[in-house]
């Protein structure tokens, strides 16, 4: 898992209106990167909710936001039209960005063990250094643990 310190590295993805995003045209911006394990589920609703209520607080402070799941481009899409998320949310069904953060790791869940997205942020400067990572992520109130960084 990339760690404080650690550079950007370099992604290509789609977002929920079919776009590419690339990390090159990220440059120079301070970036929120977040990974959450499906869309619409009650934790990665909340979490997306918090950051969407918090989003003018997250944009005064300069920060631009991106989304990461291994949901499909359509799931991306009505998770955003639903909940009106203003950022956005990247489709990487085939899990190479989610590869390059390190997120994909053994998670347990009720004595079960499976391999999935661990909930992470990553908190880059404008040089594309990380600079906080946040892994005890708090659904219901995500913003401030970015802002209070």
């Amino acid at each position: 898992m990339l760690k404080p310190g650690d550079k950007l590295p370099p992604f290509t993805g789609i977002n929920q209106d079919g776009d590419t995003i690339d990390s090159k045209s990220l440059a120079g911006k301070k970036l929120v990167v977040f990974f959450y394990p499906k869309a619409s589920t009650p934790g990665c609703t909340a979490e997306a909710c918090n950051l969407r209520d918090n989003y003018g607080a997250l944009l005064a402070q300069g920060f631009l936001l991106l989304g990461i799941s291994a949901d499909s481009v359509k799931s991306q899409k009505n998770f955003s039209t639903k909940y009106g998320l203003p950022f956005d949310m990247i489709a990487d069904e085939n899990r190479d960005i989610i590869g390059k953060f390190g997120v994909w790791q053994l998670k347990k869940f009720m004595g079960r063990e499976f391999m999935g997205i661990v909930r992470t942020t990553f908190v880059f400067d404008e040089t594309g250094t990380c600079v906080q990572v946040i892994d005890k992520v708090k659904t219901k109130d995500h913003a401030s643990q970015i802002l209070e960084a």
